[in-house]
């Protein structure tokens, strides 16, 4: 039988290994995961979203608190199994969240890759205003409206900037 994996849902107790392993295999390393362990331990996850199909987690995403601006979010890390990526699986997780941020006016910044970002609602050009410690090439918001905000990025601790 065809097995498709199911919307995203908020991480239940219990998988964080199995993200983490996810978070290893997609990043060939630890840094993601002692990442999201710091950003669990300072309070700064504001959520998780991961994408299951049967017994595996296939996706994953963390949103975290900025420190400024409030009331902004950070999402990172994202990941999706190799195995299923390039079947628009990522795109449905991500651009639920970005439909989520538009109609909630909730901004919510990341950092990477412009081309699968802008496809699921992220815009490289309402970002061009903010001032970041990372590559202004790369970051992106969602859920911002139509202006460009002229915002200062501070990002929890745990994103080492």
């Amino acid at each position: 039988m065809f097995e498709t994996p199911q919307f995203a849902r908020e991480l239940h107790r219990g998988e964080e290994p199995q993200v983490g392993a996810l978070l290893e295999q997609v990043f060939a390393g630890r840094i993601e995961v002692d990442q999201l362990r710091k950003l669990r331990k300072s309070g700064a996850i504001a959520g998780e979203q991961v994408m299951p199909m049967g017994d595996r987690i296939v996706g994953y995403y963390a949103l975290s608190y900025m420190v400024a601006p409030k009331g902004w979010l950070a999402l990172a890390p994202v990941a999706i199994a190799p195995d299923m990526q390039g079947r628009g699986y990522g795109k449905r997780m991500i651009g639920m969240l970005t439909e989520w941020a538009r109609l909630t006016s909730t901004p919510v910044v990341v950092l990477g890759a412009p081309d699968f970002y802008r496809k699921a609602g992220f815009s490289l050009d309402r970002a061009t205003g903010l001032t970041t410690p990372f590559s202004g090439d790369h970051t992106m918001v969602a859920g911002v409206g139509d202006g460009t905000p002229t915002d200062t990025l501070i990002y929890p601790a745990a994103f080492g900037a």
